[in-house]
């Protein structure tokens, strides 16, 4: 069952074979329902959620995924790693092929409708997620991105900005330019256009997805969510220091340093 191979491989970390090549059946929705016996088990041992990641958003890199659609996954307390002064720490150790992926987060004040989005978000904030892969090579077809609880290993936020601080916000977003930094090395710049046009849109996005899910749990006041890389997603290593710079909208860059 592949629930139980997907708490086993959490469990475990490895490189397995993808879980299509086992099953070349498996669908979408297979994977989300394989991925919510993953996020009953973790409930079960005490994990948290506390929001959600979306996936794929990013069109430029479909291509080279070979996805071409988003995805979600949950964010747990387990997952989450607190900053101060826009500066973090994330361990590595359980993460398998992890990559660094500059996000923009919004917070809920009350459960999104499409056409009223701005109406529940509290703030916004940059994000950085770190993804994973327990397949070769970083190869892979959707359903398994799905079932790996959206890829999601770690996210960390930066300062927290309250949307009457961001007037403009919505026509903000699309323009908003970020510069990612292994050290002082440039290693990817992106845009808010890059995530399906706007990481609001990303937002709409998630909404539509999880009202065609029934046993999916909608979202509510108090979650976050993480709306999909504006750049690439690149590999990283114990040891290295990660920078960020924002620009365009008034959110501090982050420092991520890995151990």
């Amino acid at each position: 069952m592949l629930g139980d191979q997907l708490i086993d491989v959490h469990a475990k970390p490895r490189i397995v074979a993808p879980f299509t090549d086992l099953d070349p059946g498996l669908t979408p929705e297979d994977a989300y329902r394989a991925a919510a016996i993953l996020h009953r088990h973790r409930l079960a041992a005490g994990w948290k959620p506390i929001g959600r990641k979306i996936g794929f958003t990013n069109r430029t890199i479909w291509p080279r995924y070979e996805i071409y659609e988003p995805i979600w996954g949950m964010v747990y307390d387990r997952t989450f790693v607190p900053s101060r002064e826009n500066e973090a720490e994330i361990p590595l150790a359980g993460l398998v092929q992890p990559r660094i992926e500059p996000e923009i987060c919004f917070g809920l004040k009350a459960r999104p409708r499409i056409g009223h989005l701005l109406d529940a978000i509290e703030w916004v904030a940059h994000s950085i997620e770190i993804v994973q892969c327990h397949h070769p090579d970083w190869k892979f077809r959707l359903p398994d991105t799905i079932a790996g609880n959206g890829l999601h290993g770690r996210l960390t936020l930066g300062e927290r900005i309250p949307l009457e601080r961001v007037p403009g916000l919505a026509e903000a977003l699309p323009r908003l330019r970020v510069t990612l930094m292994n050290g002082e090395r440039v290693v990817d710049r992106g845009m808010g256009s890059n995530v399906l046009d706007s990481p609001l849109a990303a937002l709409a996005h998630l909404v539509s997805i999880l009202e065609s899910q029934p046993d999916s749990p909608p979202l509510e006041a108090g979650e976050i969510v993480s709306t999909g890389t504006l750049t690439d997603a690149h590999p990283v290593t114990p040891g290295e220091t990660w920078s960020t710079q924002i620009a365009g909208l008034p959110l501090p860059g982050l420092t991520v340093r890995f151990t």
